[in-house]
């Protein structure tokens, strides 16, 4: 058997190409001059027909082109003929944003994909605001899927941007582009008002659109989000239509639902915000003096902005959860001042609760709980706010008093009712939701399931897939992490946190990961507020700091709140286990009971 070796050789390929490029430049061996806006191109039919299936098949045997020795080419220009065959000749393609149109136009037409390919990835590649409209225009026209869609993307992202400074790109956007950007769930910092705006202005630049094309367009609008006061100055002829009235009809009637809204979401009403927005309510620098201001964190760029709107009072030891994309403040402790000066203030327990509607960045007061509440748990399930336990103050008196009652609050009437008992007063305990259950660390209608392998104080719980998280506490000796797996009912100790730290925030994300933001710990004998951000990674067991708060953060505890755009929930972090009486700590329960969700009521 004789065996051959074949070998390749790059350089002749190169050569080749060499070769064919010379012979052009020199005008030898030529056998067709192609010809697009006066200008004559010398060529050689083997070189194009071998990459170009434009010119394979019009070179075919049958062709009346094919011994043609001149061949014109109207549709394309001079510039962008040129710089295909200098491609097709070398392999290089020239080409930058002001050639992009001819080029792309010629690569399409003569089915040149190698070159549509360049295109495109030098498309996506350069996406930025000024171009975007630009891009999506161009891949809209020459069926560039990959680019539309990035383009697209690119523009949702950019809307605060384009309105301001590009409004004219927008207006010139083709009509796919804009209906699937007015159907992104995410487009930050603008008002769903400028949106409509841009409709009915695109609407009269390109216009007039048939009835139902016109309505696909406005369909996608959420008036939901736009204030029931601006519904009388958007006066267009494409919102009288039959859908159109019926959606502006379907928003007016959300806005009077006062307090159900929470629980009455629709695409029309939810926010285009970004997945990974946690919001910090309460805390401040000190750990007697809350802030009124509010912290937004960009969990998927580590950046935090404040909010325009200010916490409705100052406010510690409160719960916060999310419903429906609205944040709820409910009780805490009340802290006012007493004198000008600020060197002296009362605190009171609050019942108070506070609505935060982030469309129109303002604080509404819903119904108030039946009992005066600080340092208890808030849980929501199926839409329902539970809180459990807690204490209060004395009007007037240095008296506190725990107590083991539970109420929840139904949205549908905005009334608070009574719950199931505790078996015994807890306050700055911790809960978590798992199964549509509550978990509290503590029957007729509380279940005990296996205790804690430490007694912990000021901690929290928190559920990540299917399992509860117990994190960080005051008075723990060690900063060890727990998992409770309900199937078995049992603990397992995780990998501990080095520096641990209470009177923290956290919340869950997306991708099931746990953060903290900062919180107290003890440094040489004293307590210091820190700034630090901290994920554990629940899968991998690891602790990391991600990035750092504007400024030293403490009682923000129970004051994380994670936005999402699904429909009816969000996830929440929830407050301390506590057994405290004056300056004495008695005893710090270590154990864990259920709530029957089914007897509750």
């Amino acid at each position: 058997m004789i065996f051959k070796h074949v070998i390749l050789s790059s350089s002749h390929r190169t050569g080749l190409l060499s070769g064919f490029q010379r012979l052009r430049s020199e005008r030898k061996m030529c056998d067709v001059v192609l010809e697009a806006g006066g200008v004559y191109f010398p060529c050689h039919r083997a070189l194009l027909a071998s990459s170009s299936e434009y010119f394979w098949a019009l070179f075919g045997e049958t062709t009346t082109e094919r011994l043609a020795g001149s061949i014109s080419l109207s549709a394309l220009t001079p510039e962008g003929l040129d710089v295909i065959l200098d491609f097709l000749y070398s392999g290089w393609l020239s080409i930058s944003p002001s050639t992009l149109p001819v080029v792309l136009e010629a690569a399409r037409y003569l089915q040149v994909e190698t070159a549509v390919s360049i295109c495109e990835r030098f498309m996506t590649d350069g996406l930025s605001a000024e171009n975007c409209c630009f891009y999506a225009n161009l891949a809209e026209r020459h069926a560039l899927s990959d680019v539309l869609e990035a383009s697209n993307q690119k523009i949702a992202m950019e809307m605060g941007t384009l309105l301001q400074e590009s409004r004219d790109d927008l207006l010139e956007l083709n009509l796919q582009s804009l209906m699937v950007v007015l159907d992104a769930d995410e487009i930050p910092g603008v008002k769903e008002l400028e949106l409509v705006k841009l409709a009915l202005d695109w609407l009269d630049e390109n216009g007039p659109l048939p009835l139902l094309k016109s309505n696909l367009l406005l369909s996608r609008l959420r008036f939901g989000l736009v204030a029931a006061s601006d519904f009388s100055n958007l006066s267009h002829r494409a919102m009288s239509t039959p859908l159109i009235r019926s959606q502006l009809t379907r928003a007016l009637e959300y806005h009077r639902m006062g307090p159900t809204q929470p629980i009455r979401q629709s695409r029309q009403s939810t926010l285009r915000v970004s997945p990974s927005c946690v919001v910090l309510v309460g805390g401040g620098s000190s750990a007697g003096w809350p802030d009124k201001q509010m912290l937004a964190f960009d969990y998927k760029h580590r950046k935090f902005s404040s909010l325009s709107s200010c916490v409705p009072l100052r406010v510690k030891n409160h719960c916060v959860c999310s419903v429906g994309g609205f944040l709820f403040l409910i009780g805490g402790e009340e802290v006012q001042e007493v004198d000008v000066d600020g060197k002296s203030f009362t605190v009171e327990t609050s019942n108070q609760v506070w609505r935060y509607d982030p469309r129109f960045d303002c604080w509404l007061q819903d119904e108030s709980m039946l009992e005066r509440r600080a340092q208890f748990t808030c849980c929501v399930v199926d839409d329902v706010i539970y809180a459990i336990g807690g204490r209060h103050t004395r009007p007037n008196m240095n008296t506190h008093t725990s107590v083991a009652s539970v109420e929840y609050f139904d949205m549908s009437t905005g009334v608070w009712r009574r719950g199931a008992t505790m078996p015994c007063p807890l306050y700055g305990h911790a809960s978590a939701v798992l199964d549509n259950s509550i978990f509290v660390n503590q029957g007729d209608i509380w279940e005990k399931r296996a205790s804690m392998s430490i007694a912990r104080f000021s901690h929290r719980l928190a559920t990540v897939n299917g399992y509860i998280y117990a994190l960080l506490g005051m008075y723990e000796p060690f900063c060890d992490i727990e998992r409770y797996d309900s199937q078995s009912d049992h603990w397992t100790r995780l990998r501990p946190l080095l520096m641990g730290s209470f009177n923290y925030g956290m919340v869950s994300t997306p991708s099931g990961n746990l953060m903290v933001f900062g919180g107290r710990r003890w440094r040489d004998g004293q307590e210091v507020i820190v700034k630090s951000v901290l994920e554990y990674d629940t899968k991998k067991d690891h602790w990391r700091e991600i990035c750092q708060l504007p400024r030293p953060l403490t009682g923000a505890e129970s004051s994380a709140a994670l936005f999402s755009t699904s429909l009816g929930y969000m996830f929440h972090p929830v407050s301390s286990p506590v057994s405290l009486e004056g300056n004495r700590c008695r005893y710090i329960p270590r154990y864990l009971v259920k709530c029957l969700k089914s007897k509750i009521f």
